[in-house]
Order: C-alpha cells, then sequence, then structure tokens
C-alpha cells in the first residue's frame, strides 16, 4: 500500500510517511529502565500521540504496556472514587485483550482507591508494567483525578522503600505540566485549590520538533517510492524555515504538494503550500486553536503583538505567566534566551489577524483602496507599491504624534501592503530588535520574493549598517535586488525613494 502524509491522529509506519523519532524513543526507553515517572508537555499536533503509540511498540517485547487515552472517558468516569477505579480498570482490561495479553484486571469488588492500590500491588508483583496515558488534560480539573495521582505517588515512594509493588513506568502526556495542575483546578466555594501531588515525575525535555535532517530522512522515504528528482536536503531546509520543524506544519506541506500541487517538490511548490494553508477558509485546528487562544486571552495577544509587530525584545523568564503561556502553546520558542515567535507561517497568520481584526475595528488606520497598476497576475510592481505607500504615508500619517508612528510603524505598512497581497500572495516578518528597530519583511507574490527591511532612522552609521544587514539576508536568500524602508520622525525629515548600487546588489532606498 502506498503511503501518504498524515496530518489527523497517530501516525502508522507503515501507512504514513514519518521523520525517524528512534532516537527519542531510545532516550524514553532509557527514563523507563531506570523505572521513572514522567511527563510529556507539548502544544496540541505536536507528535505527542504519535510518540506513545510508536514508545508502545518500541517496549513491547520486554514491558507489559498499558496505554489509554482520557479523551475516551465521559466526565461521568470522573464522577466519583468508585466510578473512576471501576472505569479505569475495564479501560485497563479493554486495552491488553486488544493486544492479546493474557491479564485479566477486570475485578468488580474494586470500588475505592484502598482497594484498587491493593489490585495494583498484586498485577504488578511479578511483572513490569507501564501506564502510559494520553490527552491527561482532560482530567486535569477533577478532584478524584488528584486523588488517583496521590495513591501513585505513595506507591512509587513505597516501591523506593521496598515496601510495595506498583507500575515500573507511568507516562503521562498532555499540553498543561500535569505537576502545576493547581493552575487549572477550579474548587467549589469554600474549597481549597489543591497541589499537583505529582511532584515525582520527570520532565521530558528533549526537543521533539523536527531537525532539517530528520524532513530530509523522511523525504528520502517518500522519493525512493515517487521518484519526483527533488533536492531532498534543499527541500527539507525551505520547509524547516517556514516551520521551525512544528511537526503538525511540516505534514501539512508535504501534504499540499503531494496532494494538490502535483509533486512540486521545490521552492516554489513549498511557498505555493503554505499559501494554500494560511489561506484556507476554515483554518486548521492547529490554526483554529491559536485564534482562539488569542480571543480568550487579551494578555497573550498583546503580547504576541508587542513581539511580531512592535518588534519589542525579551528575554524569557518562566515566572511570568503570559510567556509560559505563550511557551506552552509553542507560539514562541527561546532563542539565545530570548522570545521569538515560533515560526514564519504563525507569523504569517499572527501578523494577518492582526491587520484583519484592525480593518474590523479601525482603531488605528484609515483603509486603502487597492490601485490595480500595482498587481498585474502574477506580477507584482513594487517600485510603484512604495511610491503609493510614500503618498498614502504623507497624506496620512506625516503628521502624527512620533510615539504613535515609532511604535506603530510596521503597523502601518503591513496594513497598506496587506490587500495588494490577498490571493496571490503573503509576507512574512522577520523581527531583530535593535536601537535601530530593525525588522525584515518577506514578501512573496507569485514566483518572485521581495526582502523590504524597515528601520528607523538613528543615523547615517546606523543606516549604513542596514544596507550590509539587508545585504547579508539578500545573500543568504539568493535575491539580487532588495528594499530599505527608512522611517524618519526628526523635525527636518528627508524623504527619499531611488535606486543605489552597493557591493554589486542593487537597493530601492525609501524614506518617508
Amino acid at each position: 500500500m502506498m503511503r501518504w502524509f498524515n496530518v489527523k491522529g497517530p501516525c502508522i509506519p507503515h501507512k504514513h510517511y514519518m521523520v525517524d523519532i528512534s532516537n527519542r524513543l531510545e532516550k524514553m526507553r532509557m527514563l523507563v529502565e531506570r523505572e521513572e515517572y514522567f511527563v510529556i508537555n507539548r502544544a496540541r499536533q505536536y507528535g505527542k500521540t504519535t510518540t506513545l503509540v510508536e514508545l508502545e511498540n518500541y517496549l513491547a517485547d520486554e514491558y507489559i504496556v498499558i496505554s489509554m487515552s482520557f479523551q475516551g472517558l465521559g466526565d461521568s468516569s470522573f464522577a466519583s472514587e468508585e466510578k473512576f477505579c471501576q472505569d479505569f480498570l475495564i479501560a485497563v482490561d479493554d486495552r491488553l485483550k486488544a493486544f492479546d495479553a493474557s491479564d485479566d484486571w477486570l475485578d468488580s469488588t474494586v470500588e475505592s482507591f484502598s482497594e484498587l492500590s491493593r489490585h495494583i500491588t498484586k498485577m504488578c508483583k511479578d511483572q513490569k508494567v507501564i501506564l502510559m496515558i494520553d490527552e491527561v488534560d482532560k482530567a486535569s480539573n477533577h478532584r478524584v483525578f488528584l486523588n488517583f495521582l496521590g495513591i501513585l505517588r505513595n506507591k512509587y515512594q513505597a516501591r523506593s522503600e521496598g515496601m510495595d509493588f506498583t507500575f515500573h513506568s507511568v507516562i503521562l502526556a498532555g499540553v498543561y505540566d500535569i505537576k502545576n495542575i493547581k493552575l487549572l483546578h477550579q474548587p467549589a466555594s469554600g474549597e481549597r485549590v489543591i497541589d499537583s501531588p505529582w511532584n515525582i515525575a520527570e520532565n521530558f525535555d528533549e526537543e521533539m520538533s523536527f531537525k532539517s535532517v530528520e524532513i530530509a530522512g523522511m523525504l528520502s522515504d517518500y522519493e525512493s517510492d515517487h521518484h519526483t528528482g527533488m533536492s531532498v536536503d534543499e527541500v527539507a531546509e525551505e520547509i524547516y524555515s517556514y516551520t521551525s520543524g512544528y511537526p503538525f506544519l511540516v505534514s501539512r506541506i508535504c501534504q499540499y504538494i503531494h496532494e494538490k500541487l502535483e509533486k512540486k517538490w521545490d521552492k516554489e511548490g513549498i511557498v505555493l503550500a503554505v499559501k494554500l494553508m494560511t489561506e484556507e477558509p476554515l483554518p486548521n485546528t492547529l490554526f483554529d486553536d491559536l485564534f482562539k487562544n488569542m480571543v480568550n486571552n487579551e494578555d497573550l495577544a498583546n503580547f504576541l503583538y508587542e513581539i511580531l509587530i512592535q518588534g519589542r525584545q525579551f528575554r524569557f523568564s518562566p515566572g511570568v505567566e503570559i510567556m509560559a503561556t505563550g511557551f506552552r502553546y509553542a507560539f514562541i520558542k527561546i532563542v539565545n534566551g530570548q522570545v521569538r515567535i515560533h515560526n514564519k507561517i504563525f507569523k504569517i497568520v499572527i501578523s494577518e489577524y492582526f491587520i484583519s481584526k484592525e480593518r474590523r475595528e479601525g482603531k488605528k488606520a484609515i483603509d486603502n483602496e487597492v490601485e490595480v497598476d500595482v498587481v498585474s497576475g502574477d506580477r507584482f510592481d513594487i517600485e510603484l507599491f512604495f511610491k503609493k505607500f510614500n503618498d498614502h504615508y504623507q497624506q496620512r500619517y506625516a503628521h502624527r504624534d512620533v510615539e504613535f508612528l515609532e511604535r506603530e510603524a510596521a503597523f502601518l505598512f503591513l496594513f497598506f501592503l496587506q490587500p495588494y497581497l490577498n490571493g496571490n500572495g503573503f509576507y512574512f516578518l522577520q523581527a531583530e530588535p535593535s536601537a535601530g528597530k530593525r525588522m525584515d519583511v518577506v514578501i512573496v507574490y507569485g514566483e518572485e520574493e521581495f526582502i523590504v527591511e524597515l528601520k528607523v532612522w538613528k543615523g547615517q552609521k546606523r543606516h549604513f549598517d542596514g544596507q550590509r544587514q539587508l545585504l547579508g539576508y539578500m545573500e543568504k536568500r539568493g535575491v539580487d535586488k532588495g528594499y530599505l524602508l527608512t522611517f524618519d520622525f526628526r523635525q527636518q525629515r528627508e524623504q527619499k525613494l531611488g535606486w543605489i548600487q552597493v557591493e554589486g546588489k542593487a537597493l530601492l532606498e525609501v524614506q518617508v
């Protein structure tokens, strides 16, 4: 059977093209061999379920593995101690029978956690049993689940003292860190918040995003089947450049190229796949989750706006709740201690979210009409576009207060740009905050890529530095023309629009 790229549910090796995660599985096996209890906390659609499925197969030769998901348990399973114990044992028994394991875990006499504890002792006395629970977030708001974790902790500690038998290893997977479950628990009136009893567990902190070389390995398997002639390493590197290895995004790009773009495995095909993904009328579940979190958490939305649009620089501190939230959902990543938006595709959809929101609410900007002479089919006349933007800026914003302009300059440019690209192109931001407020905007239109550097005027030396920075990024992207847009907020400011030659490359300098 021919394999395909899967973006729904766990990936199965004989059905789907997959990245080789054996190195991660081996590191998990080492934790299991040390009888560790550990948690796998990652954002949604980050490969947790696939990892657990593969880990179960990886351990099956030596251990009895009980793998279940709390997604399959209804709220009624957590209504009482008795109900939870019985439903838990039914789920365990069903799982073992599905894999032809001989042990019968069902015991109708188990109606309390003390009885469940004794039952676990009996079943684990002479064999190595591993308990893996996926989607553990579903249970995080139920007191009965906290009590269950407390039983497992007590048995873990008693085993360490040679006084009990229990699960060889317990692995819990979810978005939230179960050790901080008190952040989610909402007690009834008059009750106190309960801290998580799961402080015995380790964090599995190995990287689970895909590296470029791992993506290349998956594409090599694909190429062996389809013989497309793609340059595997170059395609893998380009996919990584857009996704930063986010598993769902990697698979989605590959799925689009394979199924909708006639196996166009090159830079243009990747651009088209990104465009299709970011312009879906109904957002995929990952983007839908991103939008819902920004709508429901204004502080998170403002934080992402400051990073992406205003180019503000933050050092990561896990004690700052909004940073911890952004990191938990993988909306941000940490680069040399600094906070960055996780990947280019998130930059595209987040910036589009803010600009579309502004068009609906109209608080900062005045809408602009698209003038058709700038765009014609698959051609984008960027020089004419900058002339239009210069006129628009001078008419609408040149007399606004400097504090507003310096804070919102990038947004005003993007707001003007967006309608010209609608349906034919996209852009993404590469913020590198500095004293000169530098930001790269990469505009992709048809088969062309335009590198625009946005800067605030901070003197002639900084201006020359900006030219060199732009040349460096142009070299990296393999283009011969670049565009330097400088916002000048001095009282005696200079306007400029013209081409110059720097180190053999053409730069269009625009100063407003």
